[in-house]
């Protein structure tokens, strides 16, 4: 069983694959695509390539916990992301997954478009480490 974690975004998606024992995040990328249908299919074509068996979508929260138009967005993309592989989809919390992940990464000294084109990936593995760690307990 594997699980991917998607930090999906307008123009860049953040991927991140657990290892088969769901236990540590083992692979990632980044999915560079303003077309929603492409960012789909690449996902669908990762999933089965990784043999996912499960999803979890970064749910982007306000600090409050109150859902705005950017969680609502990623509300629909889950659904059609359900829809187009057929496996289940969860949605997670993301409320500071980008802020730790340019912090991660600033302190690794990437910067400009190094940062830009690795952050989103970090903020993936963010979700995932986390959804992992519900699971876990």
């Amino acid at each position: 069983m594997r699980i991917m974690a998607v930090d999906y975004g307008d123009a860049r998606t953040g991927v991140a694959v657990s290892d088969l024992l769901c236990s540590i995040v083992g692979f990632t990328t980044v999915i560079h695509s303003r077309n929603q249908d492409k960012t789909l299919e690449e996902l669908a074509r990762l999933a089965k390539e990784r043999e996912v068996t499960q999803f979890v979508v970064g749910l982007p929260k306000n600090m409050d916990g109150t859902e705005g138009a950017r969680a609502q967005l990623c509300r629909e993309f889950a659904q059609r992301l359900e829809e187009t592989t057929g496996l289940p989809v969860a949605l997670w919390d993301e409320r500071r997954t980008t802020v730790e992940a340019h912090n991660i990464l600033s302190q690794h000294n990437y910067h400009g478009k190094k940062r830009k084109d690795t952050v989103d990936a970090v903020a993936a593995s963010l979700i995932l480490e986390g959804y992992l760690a519900f699971r876990g307990r």
